[in-house]
């Protein structure tokens, strides 16, 4: 006698069974997660990781286990993941504390270790609005005024104006400035925060590539931190903050900028827009060339 049935039992077994292992999997006996490593997190739960990490410094300045906290999540570099999503925290509009605790705890990794200073973790972002007595030497103490030297930058052509005094807020000690293009005094929209109190072309041949730098303080010229400049140019836009890099000023922001690339900047917080922003190269009595940079000091009035 032989077998009709055919083979459709066999797959109607499979598909019951299939069924009722993931009813049991998922609803009778799911599996949970217990003490599992950073690292498997989801991109945004590191986020959230890292943010307390870094608040975590900011309160008790323990940078050993700030560092060692970090190494659970296995980033291929922990100083640049800090640096974005501080600057993503800031343009998503979180509180500007954890932005800066971030940008802290990634000063410390570079350094490999927390600043030598007599003033709290804690008592850090108090320094962008009141001055502290007593100040211990920082990087934002005005740099040595650079000896006259013949490097001279290969600029636009448009004539030259004197070069004014380096800000404060730069840590770096320059070997030149060089001839800006016309110095542009914009007169400000009625309350603008914000003003261009200088416009300066540098040469330095330690900067890296064409830079975009921007320099925001207060009339008693205290550096301000967390201040959004807002750069843009044909077919893109993008925005950087202050106190991202500390160590080069509480109130420093730089963008990296493209050869042959014509930018214009503003801040977030108004005033008149600064147009015809382009990369020029600066050159040495050797004739070797190197790129310059654009230094906008802005100040509130």
């Amino acid at each position: 006698m032989s077998d009709e049935r055919g083979p459709w039992y066999l797959v109607t077994g499979l598909i019951l069974g299939a069924a009722l292992g993931l009813v049991y999997a998922w609803l009778i006996a799911p599996h949970t997660y217990a003490d599992t490593s950073p690292a498997s997190l989801q991109l945004e739960f590191k986020d959230q990781y890292r943010a307390m990490v870094a608040l975590a410094y900011l309160a008790d300045g323990n940078f050993l286990r700030a560092q060692a906290r970090l190494e659970l999540l296995k980033d291929e570099d922990s100083i640049q993941v800090l640096n974005e999503q501080a600057q993503r925290s800031l343009s998503e509009g979180a509180a500007p504390r954890e932005s800066q605790a971030l940008g802290l705890l990634a000063v410390a990794l570079g350094q490999g270790g927390p600043p030598t200073s007599s003033v709290p973790l804690t008592q850090a972002l108090a320094l962008t609005s009141t001055p502290t007595e007593n100040p211990q030497p920082s990087p934002t103490a005005s740099p040595t005024v650079p000896s006259p030297d013949p490097l001279t930058p290969t600029a636009p052509t448009n004539t030259p104006v004197a070069v004014g005094t380096q800000s404060p807020a730069i840590s770096r000690t320059l070997r030149s400035t060089g001839t800006p293009l016309p110095t542009r005094t914009p007169t400000p929209t009625l309350g603008a925060p914000f003003v261009l109190k200088d416009q300066t072309f540098i040469c330095d041949p330690n900067l890296d590539g064409p830079l975009l730098i921007v320099l925001a303080e207060s009339t008693t010229g205290q550096p301000l931190s967390g201040v959004e400049a807002i750069v843009n140019w044909e077919g893109g836009e993008d925005h950087f903050f202050s106190c991202l890099n500390p160590e080069l000023g509480l109130g420093y922001a730089d963008f990296a900028m493209t050869p042959g690339v014509v930018y214009s900047l503003r801040l977030a917080d108004g005033g008149q827009p600064i147009s015809d922003l382009t990369p020029a190269e600066c050159e040495t009595p050797r004739g070797e060339r190197y790129w310059g940079a654009w230094q906008l000091l802005f100040t509130r009035p």
